[in-house]
C-alpha cells in the first residue's frame, strides 16, 4: 500500500473511532497507539466534557450529539516528508462538522500528532 492510501485509511478509522469515544461508545485507551499523549489527553478532556453536560442537561439534541457518526469523505496531502495533514467530512445525528488530523511517521507507524474536532 502506498502512502496515501494508507494515510486515507488511517486518518479514515482514527476519525471515527474519535468520533466513538465522544460518543462514550468507545474506550479512549483503544486511540492510545495511534494518537501521540497530548492530543489523546485533549480527546479525554473533551469526552469528559461532554458526558458531564449530558449529565446536568435535558437537551434531546445534546443527547444525540455524536450518535451514529458517519465518516463521509477523506482528503490529504502530503505538506513535508513523512508529514501529511487531512481533513473529514463526519455527518452524525445533529450535524456535520469538518476534523482535522495531522499524522507523522515515526520510526514504526504512523502517529496523529493534531487532531481537531470542528
Amino acid at each position: 500500500m502506498d502512502n496515501d492510501a494508507e494515510v486515507l485509511a488511517i486518518a479514515r478509522t482514527t476519525v471515527q473511532a474519535a468520533m466513538e469515544v465522544l460518543a462514550g461508545i468507545r474506550p479512549i485507551h483503544q486511540l492510545a497507539r495511534r494518537l501521540d499523549p497530548r492530543c489523546l489527553a485533549l480527546l479525554e478532556h473533551r469526552a469528559t466534557l461532554i458526558r458531564r453536560e449530558l449529565a446536568r442537561s435535558t437537551s434531546p439534541t445534546l443527547a444525540r450529539l455524536h450518535r451514529n457518526s458517519v465518516v463521509r469523505s477523506v482528503r490529504s496531502c502530503e505538506v513535508a516528508p513523512g508529514v501529511y495533514e487531512a481533513c473529514a467530512v463526519v455527518i452524525d445525528d445533529v450535524r456535520a462538522r469538518a476534523v482535522a488530523i495531522r499524522l507523522e511517521r515515526g520510526k514504526q507507524a504512523w502517529r496523529v500528532t493534531e487532531l481537531v474536532v470542528g
